[in-house]
């Protein structure tokens, strides 16, 4: 008998892998989408006549109750968050009534409706701030430094107290950086692809960037839902740390991409103070012993597929769209 899921966020990176996982597992998929996005399907527009869309908001607990209503789902995955870190400078109190309260009216809507619908939370590293240890482990102490891991981080322990007060099956999945051809231009991977495929097709001639030597640790995207999958299929819930349990820094980003397409980033890239992130974590990095022991999972693209891959995909629609 086939399962039936509600992915919030359908139509972001995650969100629309994750639905393209679960049709091929044969699902029912529901996407939960916001009246403004409905006209935004463009990562989810090869496969958009296999799923059904739910209008709904974080905002709005009548309309999440309504949609587990309709839905009747084994498994609801919550990829919807305001997920742009200096934004939530900028606009504090959106990013916590989306990313942080947003999960209560979730988890309130489940108990109501659905108690033993199996819930997925997208938590964040960034709840670890500038941690005391490196790698982090599920363990590791929360330090937030910014608004947006500060709301990721009153959802995660809401999550874990639902889970412990109304013994519902409720998970937390803490990705790190986890990035695609679908990821947004504003984040700097794609920035950093999309900048090298552009210099090579002549479209530009230089790169303006922040601080190089920041570490990240990055995955695919497609690694980090089908850990999500694979966390909602288990007996017990647990929290598990998503990552690639490795560091690189920008400038090793900058360095394979443009060696990539056989130029010397030294020639264009400039670094430029104004893209300084304030309070820039120093080392983010997860340990991934704990998802690999209990679920056997990890990842199977390496930091340089994930490069090659998106400058690939850059270089193919910037040529497209000069035609």
């Amino acid at each position: 008998m086939s399962k039936t899921a509600l992915i919030t966020g359908l139509t972001g990176q995650d969100g629309s892998y994750l639905a393209e996982l679960l049709l091929e597992k044969e699902y029912k998929v529901y996407g939960l989408v916001r009246r403004s996005s409905t006209n935004n399907l463009t990562r989810i527009h090869h496969y958009s006549d296999r799923v059904e869309l739910i209008s709904g908001d974080l905002l709005d607990q009548h309309s999440l109750m309504d949609a587990i209503e309709q839905a009747q789902p084994d498994e609801l995955y919550n990829l919807a968050s305001q997920s742009y870190v200096p934004l939530s400078w900028t606009q504090p109190s959106l990013t916590a009534e989306y990313t942080a309260i947003g999960v209560s009216r979730l988890l309130e809507s489940i108990r109501r409706v659905k108690p033993d619908t199996k819930f997925y939370q997208a938590s964040s590293s960034e709840v670890f701030g500038q941690p005391d240890e490196s790698p982090q482990t599920e363990k590791t102490a929360f330090r937030p430094r910014n608004p947006y891991g500060t709301s990721k981080a009153y959802a995660h322990w809401l999550t874990c107290n639902y889970r412990e007060h109304y013994n519902l099956y409720a998970c937390c999945g803490i990705t790190y950086t986890h990035e695609s051809p679908r990821r947004g231009a504003e984040f700097v991977f794609r920035k950093i692809t999309q900048g090298a495929a552009m210099i090579k097709l002549g479209l530009a001639k230089e790169l303006k960037l922040g601080n190089l030597d920041a570490r990240r640790d990055w995955c695919h995207a497609k690694d980090a839902v089908a850990a999500m999958c694979l966390m909602l299929q288990q007996d017990t819930p647990e929290d598990y740390i998503i990552g690639s349990g490795k560091t690189h820094s920008v400038r090793e980003l900058v360095d394979t991409a443009f060696q990539y397409v056989g130029l010397n980033y030294h020639d264009y890239v400039s670094v430029d103070p104004e893209f300084y992130r304030p309070d820039e974590a120093v080392q983010l990095v997860g340990s991934i012993e704990e998802i690999k022991l209990q679920l056997g999972w990890e990842p199977k693209y390496t930091f340089a597929d994930l490069v090659q891959e998106m400058v690939d995909y850059d270089l193919k629609e910037l040529h497209e769209n000069r035609l």
